[in-house]
């Protein structure tokens, strides 16, 4: 009777261990499945933001994200942000891009970023100090051969610093895959 019952003490503890063990790993694959869910809804919901930057971002500059091409850089005295036409045909995009960046680099330097937050529907980082160091930092339009550039500098390491952060956010919010980093200097 002994040997019976510990058999049967045996085959309930593996049965245990077999419940428990199963019980965890399905416990495990929910967890995984909710994650892959929340990182899909997640997903989703930062394409919608992507695609409600691009709307609201074509209605503020005045040229079809499509049809052009951002990018952010990241420099050791501020940064640029250039926008060209995606064909050198295109001279409509291109004078757009130009009436616009004229325009950005003029409300920028008054402190005005009014542009992109009704294109971001938020205070991107770094405006706050851009806004109260404005008159420590340059905002110069270039012509570039397909659009331009507004170039954006200061001796300031404080403001460097916002403008690295409003740059990178960015870089971030329009999905430009610009280096988040301070592009070297020519030697």
């Amino acid at each position: 009777m002994k040997a019976s019952m510990r058999f049967m003490m045996s085959v309930a503890y593996v049965l245990c261990v077999a419940v428990i063990s199963n019980a965890q790993h399905a416990e495990h694959q929910q967890k995984q499945t909710g994650n892959a869910k929340s990182e899909q809804k997640d997903s989703h919901r930062h394409d919608g933001h992507a695609e409600d930057v691009n709307k609201r971002g074509d209605k503020v500059m005045g040229f079809s994200h499509a049809k052009t091409t951002h990018h952010f850089r990241l420099k050791n005295d501020g940064g640029a942000i250039e926008v060209t036409a995606n064909d050198a045909k295109d001279t409509a995009s291109r004078d757009q891009i130009r009436t616009h960046l004229k325009h950005i680099a003029q409300k920028f330097a008054a402190g005005d970023f009014t542009a992109p937050m009704l294109i971001h529907s938020q205070t991107p980082p770094g405006v706050p100090v851009m806004k109260r160091l404005k008159s420590e930092i340059s905002y110069r339009f270039e012509e570039l051969e397909r659009g331009g550039q507004v170039r954006i500098t200061t001796n300031n390491p404080e403001a460097i610093a916002a403008i690295h952060e409003f740059l990178r956010f960015q870089i971030q919010d329009h999905r430009t895959s610009d280096a988040a980093e301070v592009e070297k200097e020519p030697k």
